[in-house]
């Protein structure tokens, strides 16, 4: 194709003033979906007036590459792959004013295994847009391409149950509560208790930090005391995950050190 073709170079796109986003080449109902595209699935109930295929292109557009109107600073970029493209709506069965848009995104728009950027995206500032008086991400196929840049913890299940020499069964684990208030030493006490009564594990609760009534390493002390102990007691081998969160990621690495 001519770069005037690969790029959809037409007056009325660039006219001055506002343009529809359906117009501006984020509705394609002609789109063949690639396997690596990133598809998104939301319910869209347009404000009064709006069309729904414009409402859908609206929110491809300023999921993606778009605003308002179209800037000449697109032609520095491969514009027409960048744009995501509403390319299937749907009226929502039994309902007058939603509809579900199908939108696709191309993966480079996309840092590798990055879920903000994701995120921010596809489900940001959209869902405040004017042209659509609710929406809703009811669903994503992300592809295998982009699952692939996901590392994943650096351990999963098989390393836990060769730490803990557990298999066969399912992990018996619980959180400590009450999860606020406990001392140190009450805290590891529950810890022993729990463990020594047959849990495989015990885990802190996600807003136990490095409060006045138990700091961190009162906790982290206490807790490891209750662990030995309740090895030594059943002869299993037991543990406890401390939650690291602090308020800066120096303190965090600090912690889980």
């Amino acid at each position: 194709n001519s770069v005037i073709e690969r790029t959809r170079i037409k007056n009325e796109r660039y006219e001055s003033g506002v343009i529809p986003y359906a117009k501006m080449g984020y509705w394609d109902p002609q789109y063949v979906v690639k396997d690596t595209d990133i598809l998104a699935l939301f319910r869209v109930s347009p404000q009064p007036g709006v069309d729904p295929i414009e409402a859908s292109a609206a929110v491809a557009g300023e999921s993606s590459t778009a605003t308002w109107t179209v800037v000449w600073t697109d032609l520095l970029t491969a514009c027409d792959l960048y744009r995501a493209k509403a390319y299937k709506v749907d009226a929502v069965p039994n309902t007058s004013d939603q509809y579900f848009a199908f939108i696709a995104y191309d993966i480079d728009l996309f840092e590798e295994g990055s879920i903000a950027n994701l995120t921010a995206s596809i489900i940001g500032n959209v869902f405040g847009f004017k042209a659509v008086k609710a929406l809703r991400l009811e669903d994503m196929r992300i592809p295998v391409a982009y699952l692939k840049t996901f590392q994943g913890p650096a351990t999963g299940l098989v390393c836990e149950r060769e730490r803990m020499d557990k298999f066969g069964r399912p992990f018996l684990g619980a959180t400590v509560k009450p999860k606020l208030g406990l001392s140190g030493k009450n805290y590891g006490r529950v810890v022993y208790e729990g463990l020594k009564g047959g849990l495989d594990f015990l885990k802190d609760d996600e807003n136990i930090n490095s409060q006045p009534f138990m700091r961190w390493k009162e906790r982290f002390l206490y807790a490891m005391e209750g662990v030995n102990r309740s090895i030594a007691a059943t002869g299993e081998v037991k543990g406890h995950y401390l939650n690291v969160t602090a308020a800066t990621m120096e303190d965090m690495y600090e912690r889980a050190e």
